[in-house]
């Protein structure tokens, strides 16, 4: 073989070589960015594209993510919805009726005004609690007047805590503070009760 002819196969033997070494680091590369896409699903739950956190604190009580479930009117997705819970469980009545810390998350797909909101509070009240709701219409009116209104990729979040009440916080601001055990239950009745904004979404957060 003469020294062009040589040189010519050297070249190519490196190209090949270097070509290999991309293709197997760009592989390594690839291969470690799904491993950490992995580790990072373990850590969350994702539905119509919003992911929420696998748990939750608050104060002192760890909450986890109990399900995830997608509200939906007229074929527009309006909001992915998390129930967060001490433990899991499956029975809405249980958890509704549970004095133990519990929250709902929000998060908007499509944005909503305030009176939009209050309707389709005040139509779940008079659904999944009419007798309740007949006997605590100062605690609506103070939860209803609270509401704001909202755009795609804001978050509501309601959560109750014993002895406290029910805390609404929107963009991640608390706005008001409702207390009683009654009122948790009959707020909670609006994902769980029998009467919910569509059924797959109470089968989402249920976990089923």
């Amino acid at each position: 073989m003469c020294g062009h002819d040589s040189l010519w196969y050297d070249r190519v033997s490196y190209l090949a070589f270097r070509g290999g070494l991309i293709r197997k680091t760009a592989m390594s590369v690839a291969i470690a960015l799904i491993g950490m896409a992995s580790v990072l699903n373990l850590n969350a739950g994702t539905l119509a594209g919003v992911t929420l956190p696998d748990t939750a604190q608050v104060g002192s009580t760890a909450l986890v993510l109990n399900g995830l479930g997608l509200r939906t009117k007229y074929m527009i997705k309006v909001y992915v919805a998390g129930l967060y819970l001490p433990q899991k469980s499956s029975d809405p009545a249980a958890i509704i009726k549970a004095d133990e810390t519990k929250r709902i998350v929000m998060h908007f797909l499509h944005s909503a005004s305030k009176s939009q909101m209050t309707d389709a509070f005040s139509e779940s009240f008079s659904d999944n609690t009419p007798d309740a709701k007949k006997t605590m219409q100062a605690e609506i009116d103070r939860m209803l007047g609270a509401l704001e209104s909202v755009k795609e990729g804001d978050e509501m979040v309601f959560t109750y805590v014993p002895d406290r009440g029910t805390t609404l916080a929107i963009r991640g601001e608390d706005k008001v503070t409702v207390p009683g055990q009654a009122f948790g239950q009959m707020l909670f009745s609006v994902w769980l009760g029998p009467k919910p904004p569509n059924a797959g979404l109470k089968k989402g957060i249920l976990g089923q």
